[in-house]
C-alpha cells in the first residue's frame, strides 16, 4: 500500500515524514539523472563533440555554448510556470515522467553523432542535446519539490547533500562502465582497463564514446523507477484546466509579492548568477583540458571519475555542514574555493604552471605523466569537491527562505535564476572564444559570474 503523509503546512509538528524506502526511491533520482552530466555534458560526449563531430574544437565549443543557451533559455521561461501549475495541481510525479521520457529520448539520439563534421549530424546532435537538457532540468524540479514532504528541517541539509552523494557515485559508475568496458582507445583498439570493447564496438567511429547516450537513457529509466513505485506523491488537488488557471494566478500573486520578500529575491539573483558560472565552467571545463593537453575519452574520462570521487565525499560532508552551521556558509565558502581553483586552472598551460615553464606532455606517454597534467587534476579536484556541497546547499537554502505551500513553483523560479541567464554564460564564454580564437580568454570571464554571486550571497540571511 502506497505511504502517505500529511502536507498541511500550518502545523509542522501534525505532518508525517515519509518511511525510509521513500527516501532512498528519492535519493535514486539523482543517481539516475547524473549521468547525463557526467557522461553527456563534461567529460565524455561534449568533449568528443568539440574535438571529433565539429569542424574544430573552437567551432564545437561555440556550438556546444549556443546549443547549452537555446536550452536554458527554455527552461528560464517555463519552469516558473510548470511548477506553479504543479502546486495547483498536486502531483509531481506525472511531471518527472513526461520530462525523463524527453532526457531519454535526446540522449539515445547523441548514437548517431558520428564523426566527421557533416552539418546535419552536427544539427541532429545539438537538437537531440538540447531536447535531454530541457528534460532533466525540468525533471530535477518536480523531484526537488518532493523534499519538504521526506524529512524534517533539520534533517534537510543531509537529505540534500546526501542526494548528490549518491549522484555522483552513480556517475563514477557509469564513467567506469563506459571507460573500462565499452570506449576503446583509437590507437590501441583497447579500453581503460586493456579490453576489447564491449558489443563489438568501434573505436575508430568512436562508438564506445557515442554509446554514453543511449546507456544513459536506459541508465535513468532503470534507476528511477523505486522513486515511482516507493515515494509517496502528493494526492490530485483539482482537475488540469483548473490547474492551470489556478497556477497562473499564484504564480502571478508569486512574482508581485517576491520584491518584499528581499532575502528570497536577494538569494534567488546570486544563485542565477553563480550558477551560471558554475555551469558554464562544467560545460566547458572538459572541452578545455581536451584542447590543451590533447586527451581524448579516456583521459577526460579518467579526469572525470577522480573528479567524481572528490565531488562525492565534498557533497556528503557539505550536507553534514549545512545541518551543523547553515546552507549559506557553505555556499559562500565553496564559492571561495571555486574562484581560486578556476583563477588557478587559467595559469596552467600544457607547458607551464603559474608561468613557470614544465615539460609538456608526451603523445603516448604515462596517463597524466606530465607536470601541468597533474596539477590540472589536483585543482580540478577542488572543483569537483565544492561543486557538490555549492549545489546541495543552495536547495536547501531555498526551502528556509520559501513558502512551503508554493515551494514547487519556487523551486521553478529556482530554475528560472538558473537558467534565467543560463545562456549568458555560455554565451559569454563561447563569442569571447570565437572573436579572440582562443579558448582560455572565454573561459576568463566565468571569474565574474562567481564574484558577483558571492556579494549577493552575503546579503542574504537565512
Amino acid at each position: 500500500m502506497t505511504p502517505s503523509y500529511n502536507v498541511a503546512v500550518d502545523d509542522t509538528s501534525a505532518r508525517r515524514y515519509a518511511p525510509r524506502s521513500a527516501i532512498i526511491g528519492w535519493l535514486l533520482f539523482d543517481w539516475a539523472a547524473q549521468p547525463y552530466f557526467t557522461l553527456i555534458t563534461t567529460f565524455v560526449f561534449a568533449p568528443y563533440f568539440a574535438t571529433y563531430v565539429a569542424p574544430n574544437p573552437v567551432v564545437g565549443q561555440s556550438m556546444w555554448g549556443y546549443a547549452a543557451a537555446s536550452a536554458g533559455l527554455v527552461i528560464a521561461l517555463l519552469s516558473p510556470v510548470f511548477g506553479a501549475i504543479a502546486d495547483a495541481a498536486g502531483r509531481r510525479k506525472p511531471w518527472i515522467a513526461a520530462f525523463g521520457l524527453l532526457l531519454m529520448i535526446g540522449t539515445a539520439l547523441l548514437w548517431l553523432g558520428t564523426p566527421g563534421g557533416d552539418p546535419g549530424v552536427v544539427m541532429l546532435v545539438l537538437i537531440a542535446y538540447a531536447i535531454a537538457t530541457v528534460g532533466v532540468e525540468f525533471a530535477t524540479v518536480f523531484n526537488n519539490a518532493m523534499m519538504p514532504a521526506l524529512v524534517p528541517p533539520e534533517r534537510m541539509g543531509r537529505l540534500s547533500g546526501t542526494g548528490w552523494a549518491i549522484g555522483y557515485v552513480g556517475g563514477i559508475l557509469s564513467l567506469v562502465v563506459v571507460l573500462g568496458f565499452l570506449a576503446g582507445d583509437p590507437k590501441s583498439g583497447r579500453t581503460l582497463f586493456g579490453l576489447a570493447p564491449l558489443f563489438g564496438l568501434d573505436p575508430a567511429t568512436h562508438e564506445g564514446t557515442r554509446i554514453s547516450g543511449p546507456l544513459t537513457a536506459l541508465w535513468f529509466l532503470l534507476f528511477v523507477t523505486p522513486m515511482f513505485l516507493f515515494t509517496p506523491d502528493l494526492t490530485a488537488k483539482r482537475p488540469a484546466a483548473a490547474a492551470v488557471r489556478e497556477g497562473f494566478a499564484e504564480l502571478r500573486e508569486t512574482l508581485l509579492r517576491l520584491p518584499q520578500n528581499k532575502m528570497l529575491m536577494t538569494f534567488l539573483i546570486a544563485n542565477m548568477i553563480y550558477m551560471d558560472g558554475l555551469v558554464s565552467l562544467f560545460a566547458f571545463g572538459g572541452i578545455y583540458a581536451a584542447s590543451t593537453f590533447g586527451w581524448h575519452t579516456i583521459q577526460i574520462g579518467t579526469f572525470g571519475l577522480i573528479l567524481a570521487i572528490a565531488g562525492t565525499f565534498g557533497a556528503w560532508l557539505g550536507g553534514k555542514l549545512d545541518d551543523r552551521i547553515g546552507p549559506k556558509k557553505v555556499i559562500a565558502a565553496s564559492l571561495v574555493a571555486l574562484l581560486i581553483a578556476l583563477a588557478a586552472i587559467l595559469m596552467i598551460d600544457r607547458d607551464s604552471i603559474l608561468f613557470v615553464k614544465v615539460a609538456p606532455p608526451v603523445d603516448g606517454g604515462p596517463l597524466f605523466g606530465a607536470a601541468a597534467e597533474q596539477a590540472y587534476l589536483v585543482i580540478g579536484c577542488v572543483l569537483g569537491f565544492v561543486a557538490g556541497p555549492l549545489q546541495a546547499a543552495s536547495r536547501t537554502l531555498l526551502i528556509r527562505l520559501a513558502p512551503i505551500d508554493r515551494i514547487t513553483q519556487h523551486f521553478g523560479l529556482f530554475a528560472l535564476t538558473g537558467k534565467m541567464t543560463s545562456f549568458v554564460g555560455p554565451l559569454a564564454v563561447a563569442s569571447v572564444t570565437a572573436a579572440t580564437m582562443n579558448q582560455k580568454s572565454g573561459m576568463v570571464i566565468l571569474i565574474s559570474f562567481f564574484l558577483i554571486g558571492l556579494g549577493l550571497l552575503l546579503r542574504v540571511r537565512d
